[in-house]
């Protein structure tokens, strides 16, 4: 049972690890790039009051 439990651990763990790193390779600097994306594009007030 103790290596069941060992398992279980590095198993989550390793999970966890792999979850960290995509999300710090490929989510976070997505979400960075469209952040400053949207704020260097130009605002379009005049084109939504004619629709």
């Amino acid at each position: 049972m103790s290596a069941f439990g060992l398992v279980l651990f590095l198993f989550i763990g390793g999970s966890a690890f792999w979850l960290l790193t995509f999300l710090m390779g490929f989510v976070l600097p997505y979400w960075i790039t469209l952040g400053a994306l949207e704020k260097l594009r130009p605002k379009r007030i005049l084109e939504d009051e004619e629709e």
